[in-house]
C-alpha cells in the first residue's frame, strides 16, 4: 500500500509509526461513525490501513504475495455486528498496535538497525501510548493516576467557579488565570496538565494549546483534533465528543 517509501533511519521509522498511529486513532476515535459504516460485514476480508501521512482507509489486502509491507489484521469487518461496538473497536485497536510495531521493526531488520538503533526505536515507541490504551481510556487514567488528589481537585475547582462554556473551556486559559494566585499553583497545575492526553490523537498537553473537555465522558481533546475553536467554543453550553455523539446517534 505504501510502495517506494521507505525510511531507513530510527529517527524517519519512529516518524513513520507516528503518523500511521496518529491515522488509525482518528479512525477509531474522531472518525468512528465513518470507520463503523466502512466496515460492512457483508464486503470481503477488509483491513484497516493507517498512512504516515495520517490518512486512514478501509481497504481489501495487497493482492501480491509477500505483500510489499507487512499487513494489518484481516477480515475487521466480521465481527463488527457480533460484538459490542467498544469491544470490537479495542478488538480492532490491539491488532491495530501489533500491526505499527511489525511495519516498524519490518523497516529496522530491512535497512539493518543494530540492536542499540532497535533498543531506541521500541523506547521511542514506548514513550507514547498504544491504540489500545487511547481508545478504551486507559492512556488517561494513567495519567490521572500520577497526579495528587490536591492538583485535581484545585483544577476543579477552578473550572467550576467559571461559567458553563468555559468550566470546560481550555486548560491554557486556566494556566493563565492562575497566574495571578502564586508561582506554586501554576506549577501544580502545568504537572497536571503534563500528564493528561488528548482523547483523539494520544499527545500530551503543551504550554497555550487549546483544550477541550467532553462533558459526557469526560475525556480531553486537542480543539484541532476534534475541529473546535475557542470562538465555537464559547457558544457550546454542553460539548459531546465524536464518539460519544456517534453513540447516542446510532440505534
Amino acid at each position: 500500500m505504501d510502495a517506494g517509501y521507505n525510511p531507513r533511519t530510527v529517527e524517519e521509522v519512529f516518524r513513520d509509526f507516528k503518523g500511521r498511529r496518529a491515522a488509525l486513532i482518528k479512525a477509531l476515535t474522531t472518525d468512528v461513525e465513518e470507520f463503523y459504516q466502512q466496515c460492512d460485514p457483508e464486503k470481503e476480508n477488509l483491513c484497516l490501513y493507517g498512512f504516515p501521512s495520517e490518512h486512514w482507509e478501509v481497504n481489501l489486502p495487497a493482492e501480491e504475495v509477500p505483500p510489499e509491507l507487512p499487513e494489518p489484521a484481516l477480515g475487521i469487518n466480521f465481527a463488527r455486528d457480533g460484538m459490542q461496538e467498544k469491544d470490537w473497536l479495542s478488538l480492532v485497536a490491539v491488532h491495530s498496535d501489533a500491526w505499527l510495531l511489525a511495519v516498524a521493526f519490518y523497516f529496522g531488520a530491512r535497512f539493518g538497525f543494530d540492536k542499540a538503533d532497535r533498543k531506541r526505536l521500541f523506547n521511542m515507541i514506548n514513550d507514547l501510548p498504544t491504540i489500545f490504551e487511547v481508545v478504551t481510556g486507559m492512556a488517561k487514567k494513567q495519567g490521572k493516576e500520577k497526579s495528587s488528589v490536591s492538583n485535581h481537585s484545585s483544577t476543579k475547582s477552578k473550572s467550576n467557579s467559571k461559567r458553563g462554556s468555559e468550566s470546560k473551556y481550555t486548560k491554557a486559559m486556566q494556566s493563565k488565570d492562575e497566574d495571578d494566585e502564586g508561582v506554586g499553583v501554576e506549577e501544580e497545575d502545568e504537572d497536571e496538565h503534563g500528564e493528561t492526553l488528548c482523547g483523539a490523537c494520544g499527545e500530551s498537553y503543551a504550554a497555550d494549546e487549546f483544550w477541550i473537555c467532553c462533558d459526557i465522558c469526560e475525556k480531553w481533546f486537542h480543539g484541532k483534533c476534534v475541529k473546535i475553536t475557542p470562538a465555537r467554543a464559547e457558544h457550546i453550553k454542553q460539548y459531546k465528543c465524536p464518539s460519544c455523539s456517534n453513540k447516542r446517534a446510532r440505534p
